[in-house]
């Protein structure tokens, strides 16, 4: 029992202690309660003003009212709203207005806010007020601004401001090769930007430059990643390099390996032929190495016509041909490159030109012509223009389509044409000579016509109802291939004619051609001229015209066999030439006495013609044609 006295004595003590130590926190939590509630009701101050050392936008507002701070503030964002604040970014600098972005700030609320930092009840207001009052409360304004003014401006120094990353390269100076370092870029971040120059416009404080945000950019590929490039490229211009292309042999010198040379940039790390300077060499190397080929023809000889076998060409490879030379200068003992060259083949080949079935004649017409030289010229150029043209099975043979617009720009010269039934000089007189032996090398052919228009006027030296008229772009001549095998269209300019020959698969058609009669279907016009020489009511024929006439052509078409393939009709109508008749205007002269009265010449153009007049020979027309020197009839 003795034994347990000392412990109990020990924990009466510890209970003692505990007591007297919470008595002395109660007593000075008390006494510091009392301190703060003195402290707060001495610092509280009217709830009506804002606490000292608070401010909005950098303005001390402590001690007003919220609408004296207000008025305040608004007063201070109106004598700098057109004041500009100056941002920088990358060494370059804007000066920009509140006033020029429509920035607006709500001060009301601002104020607001300043408000809350020193509320409440009056001890805590003025504990709250005393924590403003040693460590201030500054209150940054909410603004807002026209949006797509803003993004413009941000855009326009984001644009001044961007500059991408420069990798690191290799450039050449002269022989020597020398690397280039790098460089960081940089790009506006252009939606914090945007929130800096609000909030910075939206403050009262004008003072210094505002930074604006960047994000830096690092290059991927430093001079330590060129290293090899370096050496590829010292190795290239060490020496020469020889090429070898067939029988073509070339040696490439130093200077001009360096320039075929595509260096390292723009993020690539490797040495290789390439660039313009290379394209343009490598263009020139194959005019001078490339032989084209050429197709297999048609010989045109006495009995029929056969093929002209193609000849293959031949043509470097390229890309092959750039390796090899790759090999050889990043070499340093095997410096000669053997370009390979690639076979060309033609187009139409000897095999393809035999399976066009192109053996023997299909039609052939002739006709006489000529007129003067500009005429002459023009037939033979039109001719050039058609001839050696490929009509394939079921395709259409179109002369405009042929020979394009006849034009000065290829060589076609004035001659005699007919205008709308008037006769004029014209750019291509002469061409209705060829599409008239065109259509009638068809017509004989069997081949079905497409489209064919008749002259305006009648011409006697052709076939009646067989001529054909053109005028580009509406006045066309067709016809259709319907052998089943390729015809080939042939022209022969001789002096004084020319033949139209179809070479093809002869078909052995045989053709029957029924003309009309041509029949006369109306009075020629008359086209009378007032003369200040001739007294009235005398007349004077100086042309006697022809009446309009017209006719029709039946064709009928028959195979080997006999048996009729088809039948054609074509009519044509051709307009009359007026009669052109003087008409005298002049006042008859009174009559004298005793003397024979005077002999005139008057005649009726319906009924007489006058001994003396002056008729010009039948031209060739239709949309626009010529007219022909002489009319013979083939």
């Amino acid at each position: 029992m003795t034994a347990g006295v000392p412990t109990v004595r020990r924990s009466e003590r510890r209970h003692r202690a505990t007591r007297y130590a919470l008595r002395r926190v109660g007593i000075l939590g008390a006494a510091l309660a009392c301190v703060l509630a003195v402290v707060g009701f001495a610092f509280a101050g009217s709830p009506q003003r804002l606490a000292e050392g608070t401010t909005v936008a950098g303005l001390d507002i402590g001690g007003l009212t919220a609408a004296d701070a207000r008025r305040r503030l608004e007063a201070a964002s109106e004598r700098v709203e057109r004041t500009p604040v100056r941002f920088t970014a990358a060494g370059q600098s804007w000066s920009v207005a509140a006033s020029q972005l429509g920035v607006r700030v709500d001060w009301a609320t601002a104020v607001r806010l300043a408000a809350a930092e020193g509320e409440g009840f009056r001890p805590v207001r003025g504990l709250r007020r005393l924590q403003v009052r040693l460590f201030g409360a500054e209150v940054a304004p909410s603004a807002s601004s026209f949006a797509s003014v803003l993004d413009y401006q941000v855009e326009l120094i984001g644009r001044a401001v961007d500059r991408k990353p420069l990798e690191a390269s290799i450039q050449r100076r002269g022989l020597q090769f020398v690397t280039v370092p790098g460089r960081r870029g940089s790009n506006l971040d252009r939606e914090a930007a945007a929130e800096t120059i609000v909030r910075s416009l939206a403050s009262l404080d004008r003072g210094l430059p505002v930074a604006l945000p960047l994000v830096i950019s690092d290059p991927k590929i430093v001079e330590a990643d060129l290293t090899d490039a370096l050496a590829k490229g010292q190795m290239a211009i060490s020496a020469p390099v020889s090429l070898r292309a067939g029988e073509t042999r070339l040696t490439l010198p130093r200077w001009q390996i360096a320039t075929l040379l595509r260096l390292p940039a723009k993020g690539v790390t490797t040495v290789t032929v390439g660039g313009k300077a290379a394209d343009a060499w490598l263009a020139k190397l194959q005019e001078r190495v490339n032989r084209a080929p050429t197709d297999a023809t048609f010989a045109v000889h006495p009995g029929g016509i056969s093929v002209v076998p193609d000849r293959p060409g031949r043509a470097l490879g390229v890309a092959a041909s750039v390796k090899a030379i790759e090999r050889a200068l990043f070499s340093a003992d095997a410096r000669v490159a053997v370009l390979p060259l690639e076979v060309a083949e033609a187009e139409r080949t000897t095999a393809k030109a035999k399976a066009m079935g192109i053996t023997g004649v299909v039609g052939s017409y002739t006709t006489t012509y000529g007129g003067t030289p500009g005429r002459l010229t023009n037939v033979q150029l039109v001719a050039e223009l058609i001839d050696g043209t490929y009509i394939a099975p079921g395709g259409t043979f179109s002369f405009n389509e042929t020979t394009g617009e006849r034009n000065a720009e290829k060589g076609f010269q004035e001659a005699p044409v007919i205008i709308n039934g008037e006769l004029q000089n014209g750019i291509g007189g002469g061409v209705c000579q060829v599409s008239t032996t065109v259509f009638n090398a068809a017509y004989e052919s069997g081949l079905p016509i497409g489209r064919r228009t008749n002259h305006a006027l009648y011409i006697s030296h052709y076939p009646l109802g067989r001529d054909a008229t053109v005028n580009y772009p509406d006045i066309d001549l067709t016809f259709s291939n319907d052998t089943g095998s390729w015809l080939l269209l042939r022209t022969f300019v001789n002096a004084g004619s020319l033949t139209v020959n179809l070479y093809g698969a002869p078909q052995d058609r045989r053709v029957e051609s029924q003309a009309a009669a041509l029949s006369i279907s109306g009075k020629p016009p008359i086209e009378r001229t007032p003369d200040p020489e001739l007294t009235k009511g005398r007349r004077v024929v100086d042309v006697v015209g022809t009446p309009p006439r017209e006719t029709s052509v039946v064709r009928r078409v028959y195979n080997a066999d006999g048996e009729l393939l088809f039948e054609n009709s074509w009519r044509s109508y051709y307009v009359g030439e007026p009669t052109k008749v003087r008409v005298g205007t002049k006042p008859k002269p009174k009559p004298i006495a005793e003397e024979e009265p005077a002999v005139t010449t008057e005649t009726d153009p319906a009924t007489e013609t006058p001994p003396e007049t002056s008729v010009g020979p039948p031209p060739e027309s239709g949309g626009i044609s010529e007219l022909p020197a002489e009319p013979t009839r083939p």
